[in-house]
């Protein structure tokens, strides 16, 4: 067999693979999987505010510590868990998982903790207020979400 026939043989082998798997995909029985997101959608969209704010929070913090400011020492920490913790959420949520009442409960005291830590410096850095505001809000989302 010639390298031009082994080619031939191995792209044919490949092309039907891959129309086995789009016609099984096109005959999956559709679902309305859209009710999963919805269901969690105001978590969901809390959660990603946070994660957006508490972004820009902690680079801000990052400039300012590096200028010398430890006064943002602990903001920064508390923004960092924020971002862990509404990561995860955001994904949980996300996926409708079984662990989003719990963790909700979880990230509200989380998110509960940097608001009051952001809002030390709200006055001053804008940054930090948007971040204790947004916190606040996934607070509410969280409970919701947990009861």
């Amino acid at each position: 067999m010639q390298r031009r026939d082994v080619l031939k043989t191995v792209a044919a082998a490949m092309a039907g693979a891959l129309s086995g798997t789009a016609m099984a995909a096109g005959q999956h029985d559709h679902h309305d999987h859209g009710n999963m997101t919805k269901r969690n959608a105001g978590l969901i969209a809390a959660s990603a505010d946070c994660l957006k704010t508490g972004e820009a929070c902690l680079a801000h913090c990052i400039y300012l510590l590096g200028t010398g400011d430890k006064e943002m020492a602990a903001c920064a920490q508390s923004v960092n868990e924020l971002l862990a913790s509404c990561t995860a959420l955001m994904k949980l949520a996300g996926q409708d998982s079984r662990y989003v009442p719990a963790f909700a409960k979880l990230a509200a005291e989380v998110c509960a903790t940097c608001e009051k830590e952001c809002r030390k410096h709200a006055d001053h850095h804008a940054e930090c207020k948007a971040c204790a505001d947004s916190c606040a809000a996934c607070v509410k989302e969280c409970k919701k979400a947990a009861a």
